[in-house]
């Protein structure tokens, strides 16, 4: 039998079918959001949470690639199969302190497809040249543009260390994305995927018809791996790991469950999703690891959590309003909100009376790589060598109530000097 293939950092759909990496199907999730009334959408999900990857789904599904479908829940669903013209913007992978680092790659973004659709006379600004592009796309095609957005706000979130760099992407930003709603009569189909919503950007202020999916739960597991998708696609990958690790597979399937399940995107808690990154990755090497940690902390995360020194023992069980959980404009004050966002907490319990939520780690993974890895960077010089981080998650699992409040306690002192 052929070695199984991971998909591990591979975010291109068509490489992902072409070369014939394992697949979990969302395509009937696709076909459910681009055949509803509304046009334009927002989702917010943790990095390496499959957010690339959707967004390079919805492209080939657009440009009417059905070779690419054969087999999954779409072909059956889908019956015209158009080709419709698509700009697709990735602003992931650029250091955005650079001073015109933003500028930059919009510009060769918009050169690119100037190449294809051409540059009209007297189009300069960033936001003239992307509204004539969207006209003369729809013009050639004969069929409305799907536009495509990944990280939308990451700009702003690499410079929240810089206020003046950060209100410059602001304003580039502002200049761009304000062309959306101006194009509006030519546009099939528009998503922005992000970590958070900034209510400053105009993206959010000029599109008042803009539906945010992030916590709609008919879209919770359109990103990550629900407990039937993992049985129903890795029940062999889990046994293979069973086997390599001398366990049974149910004592194996637990021990994934505990270390990479949890995460809850709605407020009905209808369906907990697994880190797929992680999962994956363990799948590949049939061993347990802090994968997500490993493959990096978002720097602006880090400088967050110095300025606000959050209570850490207050975190776990910490509640946040409806109205401001997946918002960033309140971080200098409540880092809660950019926790949940980022994936180092999720949604334990709703209050509907009160619109609130609980938050609370996700799993095991996440809390020990909070406690022995992030919370040293956040504490730096104030991290006592005589607390033992590893003993204080120990006391966590094992529920050893008396040193656990007697660690609590000293950890408090510690944040708190």
């Amino acid at each position: 039998m052929a070695e199984r293939l991971f998909p591990i950092g591979i975010q291109t759909f068509e490489k992902i079918r072409e070369d014939n990496y394992a697949y979990v199907d969302k395509t009937a999730q696709v076909y459910r959001l681009t055949h509803g009334s509304s046009t334009y959408f927002f989702l917010s999900r943790p990095r390496r949470f499959g957010k690339s990857l959707l967004i390079s789904t919805l492209e080939s599904y657009f440009k009417g690639r059905r070779d690419l479908f054969e087999g999954l829940a779409i072909a059956e669903l889908e019956k015209e199969w158009k080709s419709y013209p698509v700009l697709h913007l990735d602003l992931t992978g650029t250091n955005y302190h650079e001073p015109d680092a933003l500028k930059n790659i919009l510009n060769l973004t918009l050169i690119r497809w100037e190449k294809k659709y051409g540059r009209g006379e007297g189009e300069v600004e960033l936001g003239d040249r992307f509204m004539g592009i969207v006209e003369r796309a729809r013009e050639q095609a004969g069929l409305p543009v799907v536009l495509l957005v990944d990280e939308y706000e990451k700009p702003i979130l690499d410079t929240l260390d810089d206020e003046e760099q950060q209100e410059k992407h602001r304003q580039t930003l502002n200049g761009f994305y304000g062309g959306i709603k101006k194009a509006d009569r030519y546009l099939k189909f528009v998503l922005l995927t992000g970590v958070t919503k900034i209510g400053k950007l105009s993206v959010f202020s000029a599109l008042n018809n803009l539906t945010d999916m992030s916590l709609m739960p008919e879209f919770s597991d359109i990103c990550g791996i629900t407990e039937k998708e993992l049985e129903s696609n890795f029940h062999e990958d889990i046994q293979a790991m069973a086997d390599a690790r001398g366990k049974t597979y149910e004592a194996m399937h637990a021990e994934l469950k505990r270390e990479y399940n949890g995460y809850h995107f709605c407020e009905e808690m209808t369906e907990s999703v697994y880190n797929p990154f992680s999962l994956l990755k363990a799948l590949a090497y049939k061993k347990l690891g802090h994968f997500w940690f490993e493959s990096g902390t978002p720097t602006f995360l880090v400088q967050l959590l110095k300025k606000t020194r959050p209570n850490i023992d207050k975190l776990e069980g910490a509640t946040v309003e409806r109205d401001t959980i997946m918002s960033i404009d309140t971080y200098k004050d409540n880092p809660l909100p950019i926790l949940y966002q980022s994936g180092y907490l999720t949604i334990s319990e709703y209050d509907e009376r009160f619109a609130e939520f609980t938050l609370g780690y996700p799993n095991i993974e996440v809390k020990e790589g909070f406690l022995k890895k992030l919370l040293p960077m956040v504490m730096g010089e104030r991290q006592s060598t005589e607390f033992n981080i590893s003993k204080f998650v120990r006391s966590l699992e094992k529920a050893d109530t008396d040193d656990f409040f007697n660690r609590i306690d000293a950890l408090h002192r510690q944040c708190t000097l």
